[in-house]
This record gives C-alpha cells, sequence and structure tokens, in this order.
C-alpha cells in the first residue's frame, strides 16, 4: 500500500498545481474517518485555503477537476469543508491483493537505503540469573532485530552482558574458598543456584573484614591480567552463559556476547581523547564532562563521570567506549540500545557527550529504546509471594504449564483425545507464545500488568487468538482437501462483499505498519495490526461462505484466507512466535 498512497501523493501535487499553482504542497494521504465515504481522505483543501485565498470546498472542486486517478480510483468526492474522499476500484483492489498474495513477501519491499544496524538487547549480569526484567529487553530487542532484517538491513545483534568490574573480585575469593578444586580442573564446578551463589559471597563481603580485603586484592590482580584470576572469571561466565543459552533457546533468541570487558581496553583512550578536545573536568578528584541541558533535580549541572575519584572507570565510560566501537569498527549507521526506561537520561547524555567529542557525526542514527515495568495483578513491581524477583526461567516454565492446564480442560470440554506429544508440543509453543506477545502487545513505554490468565484466553488481543485464526484457515484447508500452494500465482482473488474488502485492506497496510516500527521501534504496532486482521477475518468467515461458495468466488476466499494466514504467520515469527497447525 505505501507505493499506492506515494503515488496518490504525486497525482494530487500535481492536480493542486494544476489547479492552483502551488508546487509541492503537503498531501497527507490518510484512511477515510467513516468507510463509507470511502477508503482514503485527502485534506490537502483546507491546508491551502489561506494561501490560495479561497474557501476549502472551491479549492478541493478545482483539485478533483485536475485529479487523474481513473485506473485507481472510483470519481473522488467531496465532503464537509473540502475533505476529498477517494474509494478504490475494485479492478484495483484486486490487482494489489493478487500481487501481493504472489510475493513471497507479501507486499513488503526491502529498505531502499539498507543500514548495518546494531541492536544492543537482553543484558544480563554475569553470576546473576536472569529476571524477569530481562524478559522485555530480550523480546523487545528480538523483535526489531527480527523486523529490521526483514527489511533488509545488516544487523548485528549483541549481548552487552555485565561480565567486568568490582564485584568480581568478590565472586572470584569466594570461588577460591567454596571451590578451589575448580581452579586446577573445570570439570568439577557446578554453582547450581548463580543468585544463591552471589547472595553468599555478598553477605560474606559486608561481614568479614579479611574477605573484604581479599576480595579486593582479587579485583587489583583480575584488572592487571593475572592469569589465575582471569580463570577463575572466565570459570564465572561460563557457569552464568550455560543457564542464559538455556532460556534465549526456550525464546528463539540468537545473539552474540559482547560483554563489558571487551571493551575494558578500549577505556584509556576514551579519557585520553576527551581530554585532548579539553571536554574533561576534574570535580571532586573525579573526571568529568559537562554537558548543557542535563541538571540534577536541584538545578545544578548534572556532570558525566567519565573516570572516578579512585581512578576506576565508570558506566558511562564502557558506553562511549561502545559506541565508539560500534560506529568505527562494526560500521554501524543504525545503533538501538534497548534497555529499561530508568536509563533513559545515562544515554542520552552519553549519546550528547559522543555528539561533542564528534565520534557520533549526523550519517549514524543511535537510538535508547526504553522500556516500562513488569507489573502484578496488584499494580506494584512483579515480585513472587516471598518478595524476590521473578526468576525468568520460573516464569516461563509455568506460563508452559499454565499452557498445559488450559489445553487439558479444553480438550476434556470438547471430549478430544491427543497424543501425549502433541500436547506437549502444543503447551511449550503456546506459553512461551502467550509471555511474548503480552508482553510485545503492551506499549513498550509503559509498565504493564502481568496475567498469566488474560495472556493465555482465546479471545482478545492474546497469542493464543492470532493463533486460533491462523489455524482456523488450517482448518478450511484440511476439511475441503485444499492446497493452497496450488492457488499461487493466479489471479484468483476477486474482492466483491465488504468484509472481504474490509480484509483485502487491511492486508495490504502490512508494509506501511513494518515502515513505522523502524522509524519509532513500536513492536505493539505489528500486534495491534495483527489483532486487527484476525478480527477482520473472523468478521469475513462468518459473512462469506468459504468452501460452499460457488466458484469462481470459492477459489478466490480460500486465496483471501490463504493470504490471511500467510500474513499472519510472517508477522508472527517478526514477534518471534511460532504458529502451530492445530490447537
Amino acid at each position: 500500500m505505501i507505493a499506492t498512497l506515494s503515488l496518490l501523493r504525486t497525482r494530487f501535487q500535481e492536480a493542486v498545481a494544476r489547479a492552483h499553482g502551488v508546487e509541492g504542497a503537503d498531501v497527507l494521504v490518510l484512511p477515510a474517518s467513516n468507510p463509507q465515504f470511502g477508503d482514503l481522505q485527502v485534506n490537502v483543501a483546507l491546508q491551502l485555503a489561506k494561501a490560495v485565498g479561497k474557501s476549502p470546498r472551491a479549492i478541493a472542486e478545482g483539485i478533483v477537476a485536475e485529479l487523474k486517478l481513473d485506473e485507481m480510483c472510483e470519481t473522488p468526492t467531496i465532503a464537509g469543508p473540502g475533505f476529498i474522499n477517494l474509494k478504490l476500484k475494485a479492478s484495483y483492489l484486486d490487482a494489489l491483493v493478487n500481487a501481493s498474495y504472489a510475493d513471497p513477501r507479501l507486499g513488503v519491499a526491502p529498505a531502499a537505503n539498507p543500514l548495518r544496524t546494531v541492536v544492543d538487547f537482553s543484558g544480563p549480569n554475569i553470576a546473576k540469573e536472569m529476571h524477569v526484567g530481562h524478559l522485555r529487553s530480550t523480546i523487545i530487542g528480538d523483535s526489531i532485530a527480527r523486523i529490521s532484517e526483514f527489511l533488509g538491513h545488516d544487523v548485528l545483534r549483541l549481548n552487552h552482558v555485565g561480565d567486568w568490574g568490582t564485584q568480581f573480585g568478590m565472586l572470584i575469593a569466594f570461588l577460591r574458598d567454596t571451590h578451589p578444586e575448580a581452579l586446577t580442573d573445570a570439570s568439577t564446578l557446578d554453582i547450581g543456584d548463580l543468585v544463591g551463589f552471589y547472595k553468599r559471597a555478598k553477605l560474606r563481603f559486608d561481614a568479614d573484614e579479611e574477605f573484604k580485603e581479599r576480595a579486593r586484592r582479587e579485583v587489583v590482580r583480575l584488572q592487571g591480567g593475572d592469569a589465575e584470576s582471569l580463570y577463575a572469571w572466565k570459570l564465572l561466565c561460563d557457569q552464568s552463559r550455560a543457564a542464559f543459552e538455556k532460556i534465549y533457546q526456550t525464546l528463539d533468541i540468537k545473539i552474540t556476547e559482547r560483554g563489558e570487558s571487551f571493551y575494558n581496553p578500549l577505556l584509556p583512550a576514551v579519557v585520553t581523547d576527551l581530554e585532548a578536545q579539553g571536554l574533561l573536568t576534574e570535580s571532586d578528584g573525579a573526571l568529568c564532562v559537562f554537558v548543557e541541558g542535563f541538571s540534577n533535580k536541584e538545578g545544578n549541572p548534572l556532570p558525566l563521570i567519565i573516570r572516578k575519584t579512585d581512578g576506576a572507570y565508570n558506566y558511562a565510560t564502557t558506553d562511549l567506549a561502545a559506541l565508539r566501537y560500534r560506529i568505527n569498527e562494526d560500521k554501524a549507521k543504525c545503533i538501538v540500545i534497548v534497555t529499561d526506561i530508568g536509563q533513559s537520561d545515562h544515554f542520552a547524555q552519553v549519546f550528547a557527550v559522543a555528539r561533542l567529542a564528534g565520534w557520533l557525526t549526523e550519517d549514524v542514527r543511535v537510538v535508547h529504546v526504553p522500556f516500562g515495568l513488569v507489573q502484578g495483578e496488584d499494580g506494584k513491581k512483579f515480585k513472587t509471594r516471598s518478595g524476590e524477583t521473578v526468576k525468568l526461567s520460573d516464569l516461563l516454565d509455568e506460563a508452559v504449564v499454565r499452557a498445559r492446564a488450559h489445553l487439558d480442560e479444553r480438550l476434556a470440554s470438547e471430549g478430544r483425545e491427543e497424543t501425549e506429544e502433541f500436547k506437549t508440543d502444543l503447551a511449550d509453543k503456546v506459553g512461551i507464545a502467550a509471555v511474548k506477545y503480552a508482553d510485545l502487545s503492551a506499549n513498550r513505554g509503559s509498565n504493564y500488568v502481568f496475567s498469566f490468565d488474560k495472556m493465555l484466553a482465546l479471545q482478545g488481543n492474546t497469542a493464543p487468538y492470532m493463533l486460533y485464526a491462523y489455524v482456523r484457515v488450517q482448518g478450511i484447508a484440511r476439511k475441503g482437501g485444499v492446497d493452497f500452494a496450488s492457488l499461487a500465482g493466479l489471479d484468483n482473488i476477486h474482492i466483491a462483499e465488504p468484509s472481504e474488502r474490509d480484509l483485502a485492506k487491511h492486508l495490504l497496510e502490512l508494509d506501511d505498519v513494518l515502515v513505522k516500527i523502524a522509524e519509532d521501534f513500536l513492536p505493539s504496532r505489528l500486534c495491534t495490526y495483527l489483532f486487527e486482521l484476525s478480527q477482520k477475518f473472523n468478521h469475513f468467515y462468518e459473512a462469506c461462505p468459504v468452501l460452499n461458495a460457488a466458484e469462481p468466488t470459492r477459489t478466490s476466499r480460500l486465496a483471501l484466507a490463504d493470504l490471511t494466514a500467510r500474513t499472519l504467520k510472517l508477522g508472527l515469527s517478526l514477534l518471534g512466535i511460532s504458529t502451530v497447525e492445530r490447537l
């Protein structure tokens, strides 16, 4: 539909120039406010009233007289003070839908200017288990990467894990005390509960001064490149990676780890370059950069700390080094960083310093993609009954268990018998799909309430509802013995009924939705599109017989149903969700 809208804008600009002598008018073609008036609406006549010196209606009449849309639209009509309404010709709509049906990409053209794109997401910390707070970054980032890849961009998916810092001195010292044999035989190490290991080390650190001093010495040894300390650090990292990988496999996440430690050798150069440009200021012994426009609650200038008083580097230093590396070495032209909304000010300041230093130039787009909290049904931060942060692995396991319970209950009510393999596979897919979709369908900038019952419901804007619409099409094919592949490449679709037209127009909007997501990184747009698609398909299915229709209507409606299913499958795949053939 993007190509059609672009062509309409051009035709309107030409008509405005011929009718009123205004070149390059800003024409916006929007869906009609009321479907009974047509498909699309243009209000350029209202915008031109002052410049042209005529009433909007007179301007609209002049534009319509000069419009050349015979192959696309019925005769335009004018409503109200000067709104120009357009209705696409049935033959033109048929051509668009058939072209989309014949296209493996369903009418979505690759980006005209593909970019080397870095998507930084997930980012858990070593020696800590992934928790529900990592869920949003992981699946939002994955969806953004999937959509960018589908649009033809060269995407590098990066996992900026927290694998460096002073806490590793504590962890290494505790590892020496509790698992000394692992320092000579890595195969003997099984930390088990990583969170428990971290907590025990922290309790020891807080209570034992001798241990605290040893931990501090371990930090110095690690940062100095001591072989044994580095070996212990790697053991800890490997234990965490194994736990992370299980979750990534469950969520079907592909990502390349490049943690904080990767950038550690690059930090001195950040300081040197900022100092050479005269951007560093000493404040209370720390080296900082002050950027205009950043202040604290009291209104005092807020510095970005580059090197702390004790000589240690800060998170900002690592983020600046990462930004420089991605621009200079990865050759990124678009950098997307997905973290919680609490880091928005931090990244705004990091980007500002990078621009001030000349590292971030106008030809590179850098975006922080923030997200809100996951809340419990009480409206508070999502936690266990004991007040602990919910482990992501536990949450995903429970989603599958609940999906299985829902499935067993439904099968019993329907009197259906299914194999254990079928039930296990379906519960796994529906449970994970439900968790992903519930998160992605919420506006990422807002908090959202986590509810297993709502996300597993067969009605409403949920993954099971989308899957049900897809499965319904497959059921039509099975019942009618239809091979959809035999319909490919033929101009079979001919739109006649209102519900067919409504469904067809919506199918053609997929390209516009994906292009908008590439601009604002809101995957919820795709969820809304798919939900509305499912609703429109269900309305079409109820209003229009498919298998019982006479030919050629039967084949046309089968192809329209198949195009709907293919669109649902593609859209869900871009959200990281797999379809199923039966529910």
